[in-house]
């Protein structure tokens, strides 16, 4: 890896405050004010080494009620034995602190935040916020791990999303560490185009559900950001772990309801289904069978819906088809599970 992307002899500054090699700093940096004349801060926290190196951000709660990352990144702001020997970490556990405070995905505005980058410094609230995150913390960057969880009442087996067709992204997304790593197209306004057109690499991190800790995915996403800071050389390895094998998947789709009704689940995440498999079945409050939900082909389930309630047309399974054997995959999921959760299994 090239360490030396950004020109980091010039002082590092994040909404006023220069960051200088060598030191830790918190950042509260000013957003804009609630009509209740509450000032909002985003929290920022800066790690720089001594030694010159690649700058990487890690970034959570881009959509508010996505609360996974928040943790994860408050554990590795907690590890002790975290040493960075080169380059910046720059920590924003909470970009979205607004929908954070009201349990939503969105912008008190009702905009997606991740759909209004790259932002104005005079527009919509969310455009505002977009705008300083990207100018005062992504430019600054050469790399960046965005974390994010499934929707509410969905949950996501953790993968990674990136633009696999740049060598050096897919060879940080192998290093993250988890079994499922997708080939995933740049969505208008979102964080991970804007950093692109920042010449910023990104893997996205999905894992989990909204509004909940998951802990297999905390701790894959704990790992997996480890992992990258060893491959970009700004820690020492750690000590040797089995690592996940990764997986490219092709293609991926949602499998939909049918009918209206009440859900029995007969699958769960990381299983390995063949077409023609029963996923669940779907039946009336009388308790009539209405219909047998099925794959249309063979894959491995990486998202599912939770909530046993379903109309017609909702989404219920996604999976995520992959050129090697999805026996093996699935088996690859489940040593996953067994190494990071020992003794859930």
């Amino acid at each position: 890896m090239d360490d030396k992307k950004r020109n980091t002899t010039e002082p590092l500054i994040i909404a006023g405050t220069e960051i200088k090699r060598g030191t830790s700093v918190n950042i509260d940096m000013p957003l804009v004010r609630l009509y209740t004349d509450t000032e909002i801060n985003m929290p920022i926290h800066v790690r720089r080494a001594r030694k010159d190196g690649p700058t990487l951000f890690v970034s959570a709660a881009v959509h508010g009620d996505e609360i996974n990352g928040i943790e994860i990144i408050r554990r590795i702001m907690r590890l002790k034995t975290l040493k960075l020997t080169s380059g910046t970490l720059i920590l924003a556990p909470m970009v979205n602190v607004y929908g954070v405070l009201n349990k939503s995905r969105y912008m008190p505005d009702r905009r997606d935040l991740n759909r209004s980058f790259p932002g104005s410094e005079n527009g919509s609230l969310a455009a505002v916020v977009a705008h300083r995150f990207l100018t005062e913390v992504v430019q600054h960057c050469d790399y960046g791990i965005d974390l994010h969880t499934g929707a509410i009442h969905r949950s996501n087996l953790p993968q990674i999303r990136a633009n696999l067709e740049d060598d050096e992204t897919t060879e940080l997304a192998k290093a993250f560490g988890v079994s499922v790593l997708m080939n995933s197209n740049l969505r208008d306004g979102s964080l991970r185009e804007a950093a692109s057109d920042s010449n910023t690499r990104i893997l996205l991190y999905e894992a989990g559900e909204a509004l909940r800790f998951d802990e297999l995915s905390i701790r894959a996403g704990q790992r997996g950001i480890l992992n990258v800071l060893s491959t970009l050389g700004m820690i020492n390895k750690p000590r040797r772990r089995q690592v996940a094998t990764p997986y490219i998947a092709n293609t991926s789709s949602w499998v939909r309801a049918h009918h209206s009704g009440f859900v029995r689940n007969l699958r769960k995440m990381g299983d390995y289904v063949e077409k023609g498999d029963a996923l669940a079945e779907i039946g009336s409050p009388m308790g009539e069978t209405l219909g047998v939900v099925k794959a249309r082909r063979g894959g491995i389930v990486i998202g599912k819906q939770n909530i046993p309630l379903v109309q017609k047309g909702d989404a219920m399974f996604y999976i995520a088809y992959f050129s090697e054997e999805d026996e093996e995959i699935a088996e690859n999921i489940q040593a996953m599970s067994e190494q990071l959760l020992p003794s859930q299994v």
